[in-house]
């Protein structure tokens, strides 16, 4: 592809590299920015580059926030008792429209995949495990996408706390066996919360 501005070419060069994106739909987003208003791309600009520098993890559960602790976690009306386990935070924004949970969440930021090179020291499974020793956490639901990399992750999870009081559930398989968790539709999702199983169970099934 031929460009007649280095400018515009170092533009698409870099909005290509995000996923889903190439270098033609790069350049349709590049020009249709410069066909709008200057001050519609500063503001876009400045919105990413905010996010970048001031975002924040939270330190509880470790969900995209503003804060130190995110809105979730600080919610006195949440059930402290009760955390649900997921890959990302997407995961967490797929449950939280369904408004069937009303817990905490731990979000694990990955899941354990060696053909990636992901093992269980690069996901935030540790501190799961000192919640569970805490003897706070009375439910813990495993809410992976049903893939062979979940399941992975949940059992590696399960063996670290499995000697610790704490109930340990799965959400129900009428999310189908293979898909993503985030693009479940809301109400499968909701009933799969809801109609949660034993996670000793599901290793039978």
């Amino acid at each position: 592809m031929e460009f007649s501005s280095k400018l515009l070419q170092n533009a698409v060069n870099e909005v290509s590299q995000l996923p889903g994106i190439g270098k033609r739909t790069a350049l349709r987003l590049v020009l249709h920015l410069l066909r709008q208003p200057e001050h519609q791309t500063f503001q876009l600009a400045e919105a990413l580059t905010k996010v970048r520098a001031h975002i924040n993890f939270c330190k509880s559960c470790h969900n995209i926030s503003d804060k130190s602790v995110c809105e979730i976690c600080e919610n006195p009306n949440r059930n402290k008792e009760l955390i649900c386990v997921v890959e990302d935070i997407r995961d967490v924004m797929a449950i939280e429209n369904t408004s069937s949970f009303k817990g905490l969440y731990h979000v694990l930021g990955g899941k354990i995949s060696p053909m990636d090179g992901i093992g269980p020291q690069e996901l935030n499974i540790n501190s799961l495990v000192d919640k569970v020793k805490s003897g706070l956490v009375k439910e813990l639901i495993f809410a992976m996408s049903p893939t062979m990399e979940g399941d992975t992750t949940n059992f590696y999870i399960f063996r670290q706390i499995q000697d610790y009081n704490v109930a340990i559930s799965t959400i129900a398989r009428g999310v189908a066996a293979g898909n993503e968790l985030e693009y479940t539709d809301e109400i499968t999702l909701g009933r799969s919360i809801i109609d949660r199983i034993p996670f000793e169970t599901s290793l039978k099934s």
